[in-house]
């Protein structure tokens, strides 16, 4: 008797189980469809920019090139702005440009970001001068292009350790005052070598991968742990850029695909984190490009990588 008793239950359980998967099912395809149908809205109609007046902004590698730049826009958009760079003189000239625009609204640091240390001193240090940072740009690194095995050890340590470890430490520092007050925003610099693999640049492509997984990742960890903070993430993934890191470049089509302008780059930064872009690709239609081919045997995209030969040669020849 007690056996046939518990025999409904158990079926009941079943159906009730797959009544809630069917359920699940139905959320899922609505909200799949929901959000392609949200997507194609916005790229009709454009969602208002974010205003980024009173913004604290910190930027790393601010000395020269793309940081710099973004130092100028950030600023010229109403916010402070935090420039740390390894290179004292070329950060405290680009302090003094700004500030000689906007009084008192730059501020300059030392810093080796790749040192866990300073980089938590120097979050100290800024909260105390100048509050807490709600805007974080991860965009130091280097770049030596050899091929591998001409990488001495201490280049693929320095590699690893400013390109990814860095933004680690970063984090630490500055991401849980953005915890507390619940908003913020990260930017980080990866690379076109963070999507597609290139010679002369094995270890520097290890890292830019590393930087987009990181920054996928923490985008999926914030959303799902920290469901009410309003704290987005953008990975910028640019192709050459003229900033002196990419000494012999090598372009088959320039008017196709050719080095990139600091100043452009960096407009073009501030406006995916005006409009909260998880990823931006310089030019765009690479990344496009590339879901395309992904698909398609290994050799065709070889055989496509081959015709457009662009690269970087090594610097050692």
């Amino acid at each position: 008797m007690d056996i046939q008793n518990k025999h409904p239950n158990h079926v009941s359980d079943r159906l009730n189980t797959l009544l809630n998967v069917i359920m699940e099912c139905v959320v899922f395809l609505l909200t799949f469809n929901y959000e392609i149908l949200a997507a194609i809205y916005r790229l009709i109609i454009p969602p208002e920019l974010k205003d980024l007046r009173g913004e604290i902004v910190l930027i790393t590698g601010t000395g020269h090139g793309i940081g710099k730049e973004l130092a100028y826009l950030y600023n010229a958009n109403g916010c402070k702005v935090i420039c740390v760079d390894i290179n004292e003189k070329n950060n405290a000239q680009t302090v003094k440009e700004l500030n000689a625009l906007r009084p008192d609204t730059a501020f300059h640091y030392k810093c080796d970001v790749s040192d866990r240390d300073a980089v938590l001193e120097l979050a100290k240090k800024v909260k105390a001068d100048v509050g807490d940072v709600t805007v974080l740009v991860n965009n130091a690194g280097i770049m030596p292009t050899h091929p591998i095995e001409r990488h001495t050890p201490d280049e693929i340590r320095n590699t690893l350790n400013i390109n990814v470890l860095a933004h680690l430490w970063m984090l630490e520092a500055f991401l849980p005052s953005m915890y507390a007050k619940k908003r913020g925003h990260i930017v980080a610099l990866a690379s076109i070598a963070g999507v597609v693999g290139l010679t002369n640049l094995v270890p520097y492509c290890a890292t830019k991968f590393a930087v987009r997984g990181l920054m996928e990742a923490l985008q999926v960890e914030i959303r799902e742990l920290r469901p009410d903070c309003d704290i987005n993430c953008t990975t910028v993934c640019p192709f050459m850029v003229k900033t002196g890191l990419c000494k012999k470049p090598k372009v088959r089509f320039p008017n196709l695909l050719d080095l990139l302008e600091p100043q452009e780059v960096a407009k073009q930064i501030i406006l995916a984190h005006r409009k909260n872009l998880r990823e931006l690709t310089l030019p765009r239609y690479l990344m496009y490009l590339n879901y395309l081919l992904r698909p398609f045997p290994y050799k065709c995209a070889l055989a496509f990588k081959d015709f457009m030969d662009s690269g970087v040669e090594s610097d050692l020849s």
